[in-house]
C-alpha cells in the first residue's frame, strides 16, 4: 500500500525497486513492455512508437502509474521487493553492525549479493529446504494476508484462502514457524468462529516480526558467508572480491546512502525508421514466431524422447547441439520420468500404466508432451535464429502469456472483471489454479507439499467441480468429472493439461481484446489527440536481432518471477549464479539485462 501511494519518479529513483518493476514490466502478458536503465534515465519502450511521435517522459510515468504500479503492488514481485527492502534495512542498520560485527565492506558485498531479483532468487535457493524456506513463505503470505481487508468482499476470498493455507502448513503443529513463535501462538484461539479479526491481525503480526528477525539475524549472516565462499571459487568474481578487500583496509563504517545521488534527466529512446500502426499483438506474434520456430528445431532434436518411462532417452551428450537456452528449457530428462515431471523440475515421476493406450489417453499424453515444449523459449545464436516466415495465431502464445499473468497480479482478469465476464474471470481462475497445483504435486521434495497438493485439489474441486458447479463451466463433461477423480485425493492428472486447453480456447479472444484494450490506453497518454492508426497489420516489422533479444527479455523476467512466485521449482546454487553476479550491475537493467548479457 505506501508503495502503490509514492510518486513513479521518487520510486524510480530506488535501483533496487527499478530492478523488481522491470522484471515485472516485462512479463510477456502485457502489451507494451518497457525497460529502464536509471543509469542512462533512458527508457526504451516495446512495441515502439511511430517515428514521428516525441514521447513525453511524464506521460509514460503517469501511464505506468495508473496502468502498471497498481498491478505490480499485487504481485509476488512487490512482496519480494518489500522483504528485500527489510533485508537492505538491517543490513545498512547500526543494530547489524553492533550484532554481527560487520564493516561497511561487509554491508557493501552483502548489499550487492541480495540485492534485486536475483539477489532474493539467489536467496530463496540458498535455504531452500531448510528451516529458512518456510521462514520466509511464511512472512510473505502474511505480509500479503495483513495487507487486505478482510471486510471488503472483494478481497475477502483471497483473505480466507490465505489464512485457511498458512493454517495447513506453517501454523500447524511441529512447523518451523510454530517453533519459533511457541509463546505468542500459546494466545491463539482454539476455536476458529472466535477469533476476532483485531486480535487475530496482532497476533499474526507478532509472529511475522519474530520470524522477520529470525531471517535477518541468522539466515542472512549464513548467506554472507556462502557467498564469500562461493565468490573465491568464481574466476569472474574476483573484480567484485578485490574491492571487498580494499573496502576492508579502510576499516571504517559509513552509512550508505537510501538512494542514488545523481539522476540523469529521464528521456524515452527515439523510435528508428517505426512507420504506420502501432499494435502489441502484431508485435507478439513476431515475437512468438521465433520462439515457435526455436521450439519446433528443439523438438525435431528431441526425436528420441520419448512420452512412456519405459522407453529411454538419447543420449545425455546430445543436449549439447540444442541451439535453446537449456536453462529455459526446464530439466531435459536424463532417466525415465515423466515430460510433465521434466517441464516442471520435479524429482519424482508420475508414469502412465504399461498397457495399450485408447485414443484418449495417447490425446493426453500429446499434451503432456505439448507442454513441454510450451515452455522451451529460444536462446539461439543470432546465426541460429529462424526466418519468421510461418503465420503466429494468438492461440500459440496465449498460454506463455498466461503463466505470466499469475505473476503479474492477474491484470487479464481485472480485465474480465471490468467486461462483467464473471463466467470467463472463473475459467481463468480455474486455469491458474490448475497451474498452481502442477508443480506442488510433481516436486514432493517441496517445502509442505503433502498438505498443499490436498488444499489446492480439495480447493479446486470444491469451488470448480462440485455437482451445482459442473454445469457452469463450459468445459467438456468428461474433462470436469476426470478432474475431479485425481484432484480430489492430491492426485497428478493429465487431465489438468485437457482442461488448460479448452479454456485458453475459450479466452483466446477475450486476451486479444485486453491486449487492444492496453494499447488504447497507452496511446491515449503518450499521443493525445494524434492520430496513430491500430490497424491489423503492422508497418514495422523488427529486425532478427531485436526478435532474438526481446523474446530473451520476456523469457528471462518470465523464469525469475516464475522461481519467486513459486510456480518454477527454484534451481539449485551453481557457478552460473555467481557469474550473474558479477554482470548484475543495477543501473544497467539489472537482473534482467544480467541474464542476457551472461548468455551472449
Amino acid at each position: 500500500a505506501s508503495i502503490a501511494s509514492m510518486d513513479m519518479g521518487l520510486l524510480l529513483r530506488d535501483d533496487v525497486f527499478v530492478d523488481f518493476f522491470n522484471t515485472f514490466l516485462n512479463l510477456p502478458v502485457f502489451g507494451q513492455t518497457p525497460i529502464y536503465i536509471s543509469g542512462m534515465g533512458r527508457w526504451y519502450l516495446w512495441p515502439e512508437l511511430p517515428s514521428h511521435l516525441d514521447p513525453s517522459p511524464a506521460a509514460l510515468l503517469a501511464w505506468l502509474e495508473k496502468h502498471r504500479l497498481p498491478q505490480f503492488c499485487k504481485s509476488s514481485l512487490c512482496l519480494h521487493l518489500v522483504l528485500c527492502q527489510k533485508l537492505l534495512g538491517f543490513i545498512r542498520s547500526g543494530e547489524a553492525a553492533e550484532l554481527l560485527n560487520w564493516q561497511s565492506a561487509d554491508q557493501w558485498l552483502l548489499e550487492r549479493c541480495i540485492s534485486g531479483s536475483h539477489g532474493m532468487r539467489h536467496f530463496r535457493a540458498f535455504v531452500q529446504g531448510t528451516a529458512g524456506e518456510e521462514l520466509i513463505d511464511f512472512w510473505l503470505i502474511t505480509e500479503r494476508l495483513l495487507d487486505l481487508d478482510e471486510s471488503d468482499g472483494s478481497q475477502r476470498d483471497l483473505f480466507l484462502s490465505l489464512l485457511h493455507r498458512l493454517r495447513a502448513t506453517h501454523l500447524r503443529e511441529g512447523s518451523s514457524v510454530i517453533t519459533l513463535c511457541t509463546t505468542i501462538v500459546g494466545s491463539l484461539p482454539k476455536a476458529k468462529h472466535i477469533q476476532s479479526i483485531s486480535t487475530r491481525r496482532e497476533i499474526l503480526s507478532k509472529m511475522q516480526e519474530q520470524a522477520l528477525f529470525m531471517i535477518q539475524s541468522y539466515w542472512l549472516p549464513k548467506f554472507f558467508m556462502h557467498c564469500k565462499v562461493g565468490m573465491a571459487e568464481e574466476e569472474s568474481c574476483q573484480p567484485l572480491l578485490q574491492e571487498y578487500q580494499e573496502r576492508l583496509s579502510r576499516a571504517s563504517w559509513q552509512e550508505p546512502p537510501g538512494l542514488s545521488e545523481h539522476f540523469p534527466m529521464m528521456h524515452i529512446k527515439r523510435s528508428q525508421g517505426v512507420s504506420g500502426p502501432y499494435c502489441s499483438l502484431k508485435a507478439k506474434a513476431e515475437i512468438w514466431a521465433l520462439v515457435k520456430e526455436g521450439r519446433d528445431t528443439q523438438e525435431v532434436k528431441m526425436a528420441t524422447f520419448q512420452v512412456n518411462p519405459e522407453r529411454q532417452p538419447g543420449p545425455a551428450g546430445s543436449t549439447e547441439e540444442l541451439c535453446l537456452d537449456k536453462d529455459a528449457l526446464g530439466s531435459i530428462p536424463q532417466q525415465s520420468e515423466h515430460p510433465a515431471n521434466a517441464a516442471f523440475g520435479g524429482k519424482r515421476g508420475v508414469t502412465f500404466p504399461g498397457r495399450p493406450q485408447s485414443s484418449a489417453e495417447q490425446d493426453l499424453e500429446n499434451l503432456c508432451k505439448e507442454k513441454i515444449f510450451s515452455h522451451l523459449l529460444p536462446s539461439a545464436s543470432l546465426a541460429q535464429l529462424p526466418s519468421l516466415k510461418k503465420p503466429v495465431k494468438t492461440l500459440d502464445f496465449f498460454p506463455w502469456a498466461l503463466s505470466a499473468e499469475a505473476c503479474a497480479g492477474r491484470p487479464f482478469r481485472a480485465f474480465l472483471q471490468c467486461q462483467n465476464r464473471s463466467m470467463e474471470a472463473r475459467l481463468l481462475d480455474l486455469w491458474h489454479d490448475l497451474e498452481e497445483f502442477l508443480p506442488v504435486v510433481l516436486d514432493s521434495s517441496r517445502e509442505n507439499s503433502f498438505f498443499l497438493r490436498h488444499l489446492i485439489g480439495e480447493k479446486i474441486c470444491k469451488t470448480y467441480l462440485e455437482e451445482d458447479s459442473v454445469e457452469k463451466l463450459p468445459l467438456e463433461t468428461r474433462t470436469l468429472m476426470s478432474l475431479w477423480n485425481h484432484l480430489i485425493c492430491g492426485e497428478f492428472s493429465p487431465w489438468i493439461f485437457r482442461a488448460q486447453k479448452e479454456i485458453s480456447k475459450l479466452l483466446c479472444c477475450l486476451y486479444e481484446e485486453f491486449l487492444a484494450d492496453d494499447d488504447r490506453t497507452f496511446l491515449q497518454f503518450m499521443a493525445p489527440g494524434s492520430d496513430v492508426p491500430m490497424p491489423k497489420e503492422p508497418g514495422h516489422a523488427a529486425g532478427r536481432w531485436e526478435h532474438f533479444h526481446l523474446s530473451q527479455r520476456m523469457n528471462q523476467s518470465l523464469k525469475l518471477s516464475q522461481a519467486l512466485h513459486g510456480t518454477r521449482s527454484l534451481e539449485g546454487i551453481s557457478s552460473k549464479h555467481w557469474q550473474l553476479l558479477a554482470a548484475r550491475d543495477l543501473q544497467k537493467g539489472g537482473s534482467v539485462q544480467a541474464e542476457i548479457k551472461l548468455l551472449l
